[in-house]
Order: structure tokens, then sequence, then C-alpha cells
């Protein structure tokens, strides 16, 4: 297939997994965390067991060698996708969504520590760009009025962390598992996470708040579906930098789904560590990081 088949599907994913977290937003106020994350995972598994299917993986893909290291990813993950919800709980999309592209500066981080990789001056100048871009947001939500935002931007920070752990943990994975394989065991493990918490209190969601909860797991299996496509068309150098249209889509998101407009400060630190990811994805001869 054309290689330019995995642009316009690397795009669809990107507004789709902002689409979802637009949902998450959307439906926080009223819907305890637990009960979002069994959502998001349970309805997640309907597009991702029907890709499977239709690549005639299934039931191949459900078996797996390396059980504990799924164990290890599925509750990390859990941990992320968390941290992740409190973040969108408390900030809005666009800012949320910065915070997570902190992820791949981290994962390079990471990778140095753990696979002794070297880290050389363009890296070190895009980690400074990326710590002045966190000090703007921080500064603005010391100032900002509302409660919660240095909740949600620990919570981002946190996910970004966590999310780096599962970028390294994955690709090691991926060596000898399937992505659609990784992808179905994580749902599998979110779904048991979110029912857990049934005891601690569910609510009684209206239509539109289930219909909010349903449309969250479709638009994240969806994108995941979506993401494993386009790499199997095109490099992922070519891909990377297409991820942070979703600071885009975020942005548009608050405008006229929700009505609020980051503050200047936020907006100006988002920015900042969007420069920094985009240094590191399009260096030269190099694969994006993440």
């Amino acid at each position: 297939m054309p290689r330019a088949q995995g642009l316009p599907l690397y795009l669809s994913a990107m507004f789709l997994i902002t689409a979802m977290s637009a949902c998450v937003r959307a439906v926080s106020g009223e819907v305890p965390l637990g009960q979002i994350i069994f959502w998001r995972s349970a309805v997640a598994l309907v597009p991702i067991l029907a890709y499977m299917a239709a690549r005639g993986e299934l039931p191949a893909a459900l078996r797996t060698s390396q059980p504990r290291l799924h164990v290890t990813r599925n509750l990390l993950g859990g941990l992320s996708m968390a941290l992740s919800f409190l973040s969108l709980a408390y900030l809005p999309v666009a800012t949320a969504q910065a915070l997570a592209y902190l992820a791949p500066i981290l994962t390079l981080v990471l990778a140095a520590l753990v696979g002794r990789e070297q880290i050389g001056g363009r890296v070190v100048g895009a980690m400074a760009l990326a710590v002045a871009g966190l000090a703007a947001m921080i500064g603005g939500a010391l100032t900002a009025p509302g409660q919660g935002a240095l909740i949600g931007i620990a919570a981002g920070l946190g996910f970004a962390t966590t999310q780096a752990v599962v970028r390294v943990h994955v690709r090691a994975m991926t060596r000898s598992e399937k992505p659609s394989t990784i992808a179905f065991y994580f749902a599998v493990t979110g779904t048991a996470i979110g029912l857990a918490s049934l005891p601690f209190g569910w609510s009684t969601p209206d239509l539109p708040a289930l219909a909010l909860l349903a449309g969250a797991g479709l638009l994240g299996g969806m994108a995941h579906v979506a993401a494993t496509e386009a790499v199997a068309r095109s490099p992922v150098s070519r891909l990377a930098p297409l991820e942070y249209t979703g600071l885009i889509w975020a942005l548009g998101f608050d405008i006229l789904a929700f009505g609020e407009m980051p503050a200047p400060a936020a907006l100006g630190g988002a920015v900042l560590i969007v420069l920094a990811v985009l240094i590191l994805a399009i260096r030269s001869g190099a694969k994006a990081p993440g």
C-alpha cells in the first residue's frame, strides 16, 4: 500500500484520541473515575476485537508467551489511564494534552538511563524548553481562578511519567507480542480495574452521560486501530510530527464544547512543550521519540 495512506489515518487517530479525552472531561463531574475507566476499557474491546477478527488474528492473537510482561504493562497502563482522566477532570483538554506531550521526552531520558542511549545537545535543549513550558503552565495554574488546577497538573505530570515507562516497556514487548494482543489485554485489565471500583460507589448516569461513556470507549478503540494501521503504512518518523495536531483538536473542543480557553500562561507553556517535542521528532535521521 502507498506510504502516504498512513498520514490521514494517523491524523484520524489523533482526532479520535482527543475526542475521547473530551468525552472523559464531559462526564468527569458526574461519574466516578473507576466507572469511567470501566466504560473506556470495556467498550474499546468491541473495535479491537473486530479489528483482530478482520485481520484473521483470532484466536491466535489471544495467546501470549509473556504473561508477566502483560501484567506489568497493564498495571502501569491502568495507573497511567487513571492519572490521565484525573488531569482531564481539573484541566482544559488542551492543557492536559500538552502535559501528555512530555512523555516522549521522558521516554528518551528513561532510554538513556535504562538502555544507556546517549543524550546529545539537541535533547538537552529540548528538555530545557519543556521545563520552561511546564513552569509557565504551573505559574498559570497558580493564578487561574477555580480549584484543582494544581491537582490536574500533578496528575498530568504523573501521567506523562508513567506513560514514558509504559512506552519503554511496550517497545520491548513488541519483539514477541502483536500490538493487537497488547491492546486487547490492556483493555481487559482496564475493565477489571474499573469493575473493582464498583463497591466504592458508582453513579447512575443519564442517557447523555451513558452516550459519552460509550463514546469514550469506542473512540479509544478506534484510535488504536487507526494508529496501528497508520504505522503499518508509513514510517514512524514521518507520522510523529502529526501527533501534535492533537493540541489543535483539543483547543477546538475546549472552545466549542466547553466554552473555555486556557490561560495565556498555560497556552504559552503548551506551545513551548510542543516545540520541545517537535525538535526531537524532526531531528535528522532518527526515529521520533515514543
